[in-house]
């Protein structure tokens, strides 16, 4: 039998039909019906009109909003030294970030309360702050790879070029670094801002009792509630993809690896 690149490509389109597309059209129905199998939009509208669902909402939206600034602060900074640097170690730097990833979260987050309770004192008096330095914590990693493989593959001959034009560092870095290493820093914000709003895991383990959407969503499945927590989770898939839209382009990602601006 001759293999060839469809015949290769059965096993992936099996395994998307089963555990992708599947799972999607289960989502679909159960958040378009009701109890009793019905079609409905009471689920939809019942979110938009519970002010205890959108008060979640705007609470996951602000600690998501606050983590991916407070990432994207440390992660850029870190990522042009290393991508730029003269650093002898540089892939043992680069290590150091990726290792906790490899870690069990549970070990990492508990290490993290640990030392939070020694600080702090009590925990449960600063929850959205410690909402923010437990998803900081876990997502860094994402946002630093990113920009660091962005910045990497940016060509120094446009550097060269503005400073032969005469600019100075500081302008040749914002008028042509950080542009072109915005489908990076876009990249690292999806990764971030969305599952933090999502990862009530490090909320729970860092004593916090307020709800973001992944508690919503855990409390209706909980509950029974498949219809409306469904609803919930397609609500958050139609925000997923809004990001994915507005993370980027082809081209963006074609001058990211210098070949657009020839």
């Amino acid at each position: 039998m001759k293999f060839t690149r469809k015949s290769l490509c059965i096993p992936y389109a099996l395994w998307l039909c089963l555990f992708v597309v599947a799972p999607l059209f289960v989502l679909f129905y159960y958040a378009f019906t009701d109890g009793t199998g019905a079609f409905t939009l009471s689920n939809l509208t019942g979110f938009f009109t519970d002010p205890n669902a959108l008060g979640t909402l705007v609470y996951s939206f602000a600690i998501a909003i606050v983590t991916t600034a407070v990432c994207l602060l440390l992660a850029y900074p870190t990522a042009y030294i290393l991508a730029t640097g003269k650093l002898k170690e540089r892939q043992g730097v680069i290590l150091i970030f990726v290792m906790p990833m490899w870690i069990n979260f549970s070990l990492r987050i508990t290490a993290l309360k640990e030392l939070l309770d020694v600080i702090e004192g009590n925990l449960a008096m600063y929850p959205f702050l410690n909402a923010v330095i437990g998803m900081t914590y876990d997502f860094l990693p994402f946002m630093i790879l990113p920009i660091y493989t962005t910045i990497m593959r940016l060509d120094p001959a446009y550097i060269e070029a503005a400073n032969d034009l005469g600019a100075n560092n500081r302008d040749a870095f914002f008028k042509v670094t950080l542009p072109l290493s915005m489908p990076g820093i876009m990249s690292g914000v999806s990764m971030v801002f969305l599952p933090a709003m999502t990862n009530y895991v490090v909320l729970d383990m860092l004593y916090n009792s307020t709800y973001i959407m992944g508690s919503l969503i855990g409390s209706y499945f909980s509950a029974y509630n498949w219809n409306g927590g469904s609803m919930i989770a397609l609500i958050l898939l139609g925000i997923i993809c809004l990001f994915t839209l507005l993370g980027g382009s082809d081209e963006e990602e074609t001058k990211a690896r210098g070949g657009a601006l020839l």
